[in-house]
């Protein structure tokens, strides 16, 4: 499955980055960067598995929820979108009055990808008794097909939410469908589809790493597949990740999801130590292929030329948002 996607990542399809690499260091890029953003009122957001310096340089850095929070409250002319693209769509989704910029179009997302808007409707159509619950890795037409959404920070409370008489439907990660099963107890009808970054986390080679470290506690997130779920000492949304890290006691941990996420446990537990899980070819580099695909160079060329941006048809919009803001009002 994970091939296309890799494809489709490695494909730089934005008419700023066909350029050569920059003439510029990162010292005077962030400082143009800072510039643009004053005197363009742009602020700029990044998702926890961005690169160490677009995290450093980000006015916020969360996960989609507090991404899709922040957005919806935040009073700037400009928002550069450091993440995929779906998290730009979500953005436009609550703030249409504001320009929404993605640093690079061809920052996709695998679970996004695997479940396209037409195949999808469908499937809901087979199913018109099951409430639709969609996990925010989706695009704009998907949610706009949805009956509420969900990000895995708020997940579990989204199912509860729902009567127990009614059925659901669960797209688009099967993983997390299956966790989710798994802690509310609930029999639901899942979407087929996977992160590429998560799905390759190997359960045998944790064991191994464990076996070298055997004082590390395994945080991992849901979207990992059960066996690997099943060695986990805690499992959670990015942001909680981070969160039992910062406050428990212990000093080790095995980090089971995309490896950008150690920089802000390194930031706030210096003395901590971190392991990026190994996946099922054995080496430590969980990195998302799309989110990698933003650097700070792209930032600062798509906030001088105020472009990509991101647009979301109205008809779209109206539709999408109410799942969405469904979800905002559980909390």
């Amino acid at each position: 499955m994970s091939a296309p996607y890799l494809e489709r990542a490695m494909t730089d399809s934005t008419p700023h980055s066909a350029a050569g690499s920059s003439t510029m260091s990162d010292k005077e890029l962030i400082s143009n960067i800072e510039q643009l953003k004053r005197e363009k009122n742009a602020v700029i957001y990044a998702h926890f598995y961005q690169e160490s310096a677009i995290q450093d340089i980000a006015d916020y850095v969360g996960d989609s929820l507090g991404l899709a929070q922040r957005g919806a409250k935040e009073d700037a002319d400009i928002i550069v979108l450091a993440g995929v693209f779906f998290m730009g769509e979500t953005a436009k989704i609550l703030s249409p009055e504001k320009k929404v910029l993605v640093p690079d179009l061809a920052a996709g997302c695998s679970l996004a990808d695997n479940c396209e808007a037409g195949e999808f409707e469908a499937f809901v159509k087979q199913h018109p008794d099951h409430e639709v619950v969609t996990y925010v890795n989706c695009s704009a037409a998907v949610k706009a097909l949805s009956d509420i959404l969900c990000t895995s920070s708020n997940a579990v409370r989204v199912i509860e939410s729902i009567p127990e008489d009614k059925p659901i439907l669960f797209a688009p990660d099967q993983h997390l469908g299956r966790y989710l099963q798994k802690v509310s107890g609930r029999n639901m009808l899942l979407w087929e589809g996977a992160c590429i970054v998560h799905e390759t986390f190997d359960a045998k080679a944790i064991v191994k790493l464990k076996a070298r470290h055997p004082n590390a506690l395994v945080l991992a997130h849901p979207e990992c597949p059960e066996p690997v779920l099943d060695l986990a000492d805690h499992i959670g949304s990015t942001s909680s990740l981070i969160a039992f890290a910062t406050e428990d006691s212990g000093q080790e941990y095995i980090v089971v999801t995309e490896s950008g996420i150690i920089h802000q446990m390194q930031k706030n537990c210096p003395e901590k130590t971190f392991h990026a899980a190994p996946n099922n070819e054995n080496c430590s580099c969980a990195e998302c292929p799309f989110m990698r695909l933003n650097t700070l160079e792209k930032i600062y060329n798509c906030l001088l030329k105020e472009t990509p941006t991101v647009e979301v048809p109205e008809d779209i919009r109206l539709r999408a948002v109410r799942p969405l803001e469904r979800m905002l009002a559980l909390g």
